[in-house]
């Protein structure tokens, strides 16, 4: 941003990227300088899961995506109920690492 005036980003994504792959759990560990985050799917009665992505950012866009994703569950939420998440607490607390 020079002078004041607001740069316009382009976003660009390729076929590949944009159908998305889905997962049910992830790792997220961190050391002083980085966050990695493991986007993992686990098969229903399968012993083996796959990493199928893997995320690296510093902490403050670490803390940007937990805001940014905290903004999008209240608003989902708001339109469509509390999420919940009875049952799952001790499997989600298993599934974070630190």
């Amino acid at each position: 941003m020079e002078n004041g005036q607001e740069m316009k980003l382009e976003i660009q994504m390729n076929d590949d990227v944009a159908s998305g792959q889905y997962i049910n759990m992830a790792v997220v560990n961190h050391n002083e300088s980085e966050f990695v985050i493991d986007c993992i799917y686990i098969q229903p009665q399968a012993a083996k899961a796959r990493v199928h992505s893997r995320l690296i950012t510093s902490p403050h866009h670490a803390k940007r995506l937990l805001l940014a994703l905290q903004n999008n569950v209240d608003r989902y939420e708001k339109k469509y109920g509390v999420i919940d998440l009875v049952g799952t607490e001790s499997q989600s607390s298993n599934q974070s690492k630190h």
